[in-house]
């Protein structure tokens, strides 16, 4: 089996250098020296790996040790798998790799596993290769080898948990005011549901009289979902958003076109399957108070 630059990333696993899960002796169990073996194998890999030395990268498994890629290739043996480094380096010259590592555990005093996220660069500046990585690791004569290396396909990390909450407003919702204005809402997940985008129209015996889109999203910084709003007037603002299960509230701040500051709460409530309520409270222009609106209730749109 040839080994592919795409495909090496998940065995590189083994090279957990810089400040790598080897070094987190709060995540990792097992003897100091353990550690510190494992440690001083990775990085004589990255030197082997960064040389492109395919005999003394493949040294780093044992005899009978396997390597497979994410489309379930194996290599099988030594031999074997310095064959597949020696291919990789004649064909991708002056790779470079990082590695994430994210657990590591000894199942006995001989015996580790570790996970992680490997990156394999090429030299032409182009994205990293990226998978996942399990790897066996036995302890053989004082020295840690690794007796398997398995990668699966790396999915990039996406906010959907912290949004699951809102999944019930996905869809396309009308409903109208007090005053026989027409409210239209549809929510849809962005690509990878990372975000969740909101449009929002008013009409007015059919005259369209306002329009604005928000992006609801997590912020992992201030560990909370965030929204930010643009308005077809050239308003636009930022909210803050909480929950109490079906019902969440958003607090947002916005600029008015003429430059004012504006505030206001928005509640946002599940009714039922196809229903969902919308209000606004604690209205405010340049600091002047406005009335509540009144709860709208809108109904799903039927496909």
């Amino acid at each position: 089996m040839r080994l592919r630059a795409s495909s090496v990333v998940g065995v590189l696993a083994f090279a957990l250098v810089g400040p790598g899960l080897v070094a987190r002796a709060d995540q990792a169990q097992g003897k100091a020296e353990d550690r510190a073996g494992i440690q001083k194998a990775a990085e004589g890999f990255v030197e082997a790996f960064h040389k492109g030395d395919a005999k003394a990268a493949a040294s780093f498994w044992t005899p009978d040790g396997e390597l497979t890629d994410v489309a379930g290739r194996r290599l099988k043996g030594r031999e074997a798998i310095e064959q597949g480094f020696r291919q990789l380096f004649t064909e991708h010259k002056n790779l470079k790799m990082h590695i994430e590592g994210q657990s590591l555990r000894f199942v006995t005093p001989d015996v580790a596993i570790e996970e992680g996220l490997s990156e394999v660069f090429g030299a032409d500046g182009g994205p990293p290769s990226r998978a996942h990585y399990t790897n066996l690791l036995v302890k053989k004569d004082g020295k840690w080898l690794l007796s398997s290396s398995r990668e699966s396909p790396y999915t990039p990390p996406g906010n959907f948990e912290h949004l699951r909450g809102l999944q019930w407003a996905v869809g396309e919702w009308s409903g109208r005011t007090e005053a026989g204005d027409e409210e239209r809402i549809t929510f849809d997940w962005a690509a990878n549901q990372n975000f969740l985008v909101g449009s929002f129209a008013t009409t007015a015996k059919n005259v369209p009289v306002g329009a604005a889109t928000q992006w609801i999203g997590w912020d992992p910084l201030a560990k909370r979902v965030r929204s930010w709003i643009f308005d077809e007037s050239g308003a636009f603002g930022e909210g803050n958003w909480t929950a109490d299960s079906d019902r969440w509230t958003a607090k947002m701040s916005l600029v008015l076109p003429d430059g004012k500051k504006a505030t206001v709460t928005i509640h946002l409530s599940r009714v039922d399957a196809d229903t969902i309520s919308l209000r606004s409270t604690d209205r405010s222009v340049d600091g002047k108070p406005l009335p509540d609106t009144k709860e709208v209730k809108l109904s799903r749109v039927k496909s």
